[in-house]
């Protein structure tokens, strides 16, 4: 892939067909990670009767979920206060459900969007900006995947297992940057 780049008010960028079929691969597996936790949304009549939807009031056990879906409220992890447990079980079982519309809704642009076989994709600034936050995502959960963290180098020994896609998560940092600089420009 080249630079992203301008023409007018759309983005342009090319990908061969290796790594579309990457970029397609991993954000259909976010995707499909965030569509199985809003399966776990609870089923009450009163939101079925308003419309307003809840979502899971504990957070996910999978540690990208959870860091796809971060608590609303912070508690205090030495003493979390009882009314605090409350507070944030409530916001996230009512904030939930939208963040997951939106995650699952920026994943569907880019597999929109992007071709199966590579090629060029022509984005107008809204889906520009799905693919940033998706990119984003799917940046969040390969790194938790991979435990990288301020000490980690740029490469790992080529022992190491999370050695190549540590490699992916570095291109895909790159995809994200040049795109943010071409719709800055």
């Amino acid at each position: 892939m080249k630079k992203w780049s301008r023409d007018g008010d759309i983005v342009v960028g090319r990908f061969d067909r290796q790594e579309a079929a990457v970029v397609r691969g991993l954000v259909s597996q976010i995707q499909d990670m965030l569509l199985a936790r809003a399966e776990e949304a609870p089923q009450d009549e009163l939101s079925e009767l308003t419309g307003i939807r809840t979502g899971p009031s504990t957070a996910p056990d999978d540690p990208i979920l959870g860091r796809l879906l971060p608590d609303f409220h912070r508690l205090d992890d030495d003493a979390p206060d009882p009314g605090d447990l409350d507070s944030a079980a409530a916001l996230r079982s009512l904030h939930e459900p939208e963040l997951l519309d939106i995650k699952t809704g920026v994943a569907g642009v880019v597999l929109d969007t992007c071709p199966p076989d590579g090629g060029e994709v022509r984005l107008r600034p809204d889906e520009a900006e799905a693919w940033l936050a998706s990119l984003n995502d799917v940046r969040l959960a390969l790194g938790t995947a991979l435990d990288v963290n301020d000490e980690m180098p740029e490469e790992l020994p080529p022992d190491d297992p999370r050695s190549p896609h540590l490699g992916v998560y570095h291109w895909l940092t790159w995809v994200q940057e040049t795109l943010v600089e071409a719709v800055m420009s």
